[in-house]
């Protein structure tokens, strides 16, 4: 049974603006194309406020501020480039097929991309400074992401990798050292966040991963590595579990990092952090967070010079499952990458498919609560991954290479994270319920 109800969705393009023939003079025709003209403080303002200023404002981890008009106004047209190829704000899922409900959408709609053409294009007019909204608040230095959802300045815990100075010309280099959590009683994960401590820092991580180590009665012993507690590759800002959901650290636990650097033509000392938010004490939720690497090619790739390669991978669900969340990883050649189910009936459907991927923006796409994928045990997750070594890729650094497999930001990689509840039958069964009743009221809702 597929609960998720995500069919193939089209997305129509943004309406056509309809004139509508009037008799007026000349100077009231004019008045009237100014008040039609977007302004920064009436339209711009708003739009750059919600999804633009978490990176760009200053001290951030943007090249420049658009938090005022004096910011913006240099870099007028550079913006309306980016935001009409979709490159910005980074959200690179197909909005024509799949899921497309997400708890952290930052895309922008049509409307809001047809707005900021029509101001840039109408010379990116000020406006009335009393129409400019109030400044929105932002953490000092970088801040913590969930921080504010928990009433919180900062995590409840703050674990901190050992120092690790790159210098301005070398190799790749791996951190894997271990840091003790220092937990001394079991508490349950609600969210997490992994970042470089400084902003400086994020110009030398490539990824950072914290597995965790504990000994836990009656948990299956993990295969290889221990169990990934979370990921964080660039672009990425952390991992928020449903109220049902959490991940359990236990006294005695540990994470051993496997931090990848690369160098940036500056010597850099780096520490990475992991804040923890945690449920309150006591409380147990029902399901356990686990996040999976699902792989279309795990140790093995084959992308010749010149060529765009495809790689699939099939992964078995031994349990019924709610996936949370999908994540695209792969490197400088990285093209597209799409999750999809097969059911045990044989139906396959698109749960998600990134079409445009970017290295520099690893975004983890959140379902929202309604569309978060039930999927029966035996279901198969099958990842695809399209890697171009070819010119057209602006971000490859040698069409003319053979690239395989490796951990090197100049070799390649193809998995999915992806956040998985894995429950019983019956359980499971009564999720599906939940999600029809969900799924009605808001029917009902609509009508």
């Amino acid at each position: 049974m597929f609960e998720a109800g995500f069919g193939v969705t089209r997305i129509a393009g943004a309406s056509a603006l309809t004139l509508g023939l009037t008799l007026a003079l000349p100077g009231s025709a004019v008045a009237a194309d100014e008040a039609r003209s977007p302004t920064f403080t009436r339209d711009i303002a708003p739009i750059f406020q919600d999804k633009c200023e978490a990176c760009h404002r200053p001290d951030s981890i943007a090249p420049m501020s658009l938090k005022t008009y004096a910011d913006v106004r240099p870099w007028a047209r550079s913006v309306k480039a980016r935001v009409q190829d979709r490159q910005m704000p980074p959200w690179h899922i197909d909005k024509t097929v799949g899921i497309q409900k997400f708890k952290n959408d930052r895309s922008l709609t049509n409307d809001q991309i047809a707005t900021i053409v029509r101001w840039v294009d109408s010379g990116a007019p000020q406006g009335d400074p009393g129409d400019m909204p109030a400044a929105r608040q932002w953490p000092e230095d970088q801040g913590w992401n969930f921080a504010a959802a928990f009433g919180q300045k900062e995590p409840d815990m703050v674990i901190t990798s050992h120092p690790f100075t790159m210098p301005a010309v070398s190799q790749d280099a791996w951190d894997k050292r271990v840091t003790p959590t220092g937990i001394r009683e079991p508490r349950w994960v609600r969210a997490i966040e992994i970042r470089p401590k400084t902003a400086k820092g994020r110009r030398i991580v490539h990824h950072a991963i914290a597995y965790l180590e504990q000994d836990e009665p009656g948990a299956p012993a993990p295969l290889g590595l221990p169990t990934p507690f979370m990921e964080w590759a660039v672009g990425k800002q952390g991992e928020l579990m449903r109220p049902d959901a959490g991940k359990l650290l236990l006294p005695g636990s540990k994470f051993h990092w496997d931090i990848h650097y690369s160098q940036a033509g500056e010597e850099i000392t780096n520490q990475v952090e992991l804040g923890l938010y945690f449920y309150p004490r006591g409380h147990k939720p029902k399901f356990r967070n686990t996040l999976q690497l699902v792989p279309a090619a795990l140790g093995t790739l084959d992308i010749r010079p010149n060529t765009i390669a495809v790689a699939e991978g099939f992964t078995v669900l031994r349990e019924a499952a709610r996936v949370e969340s999908f994540q695209a990883h792969m490197h400088l050649r990285g093209k597209a990458m799409m999750m999809e189910a097969i059911l045990p009936t044989g139906q396959k459907q698109v749960i998600s498919h990134v079409n445009d991927f970017n290295f520099n923006w690893h975004t983890t796409y959140i379902y929202a609560d309604e569309a978060a994928p039930l999927l029966p045990k035996g279901t198969i997750l099958k990842v695809t991954a399209w890697h171009d070594n070819t010119a057209a890729k602006k971000s490859n650094p040698d069409p003319n290479q053979w690239v395989g497999w490796g951990d090197r930001t100049v070799d390649e990689m193809a998995h999915a994270w992806v956040n998985i509840v894995y429950m019983n039958d019956h359980g499971f069964t009564i999720e599906v319920e939940k999600r029809r009743a969900m799924q009605a009221q808001n029917t009902e809702q609509q009508q």
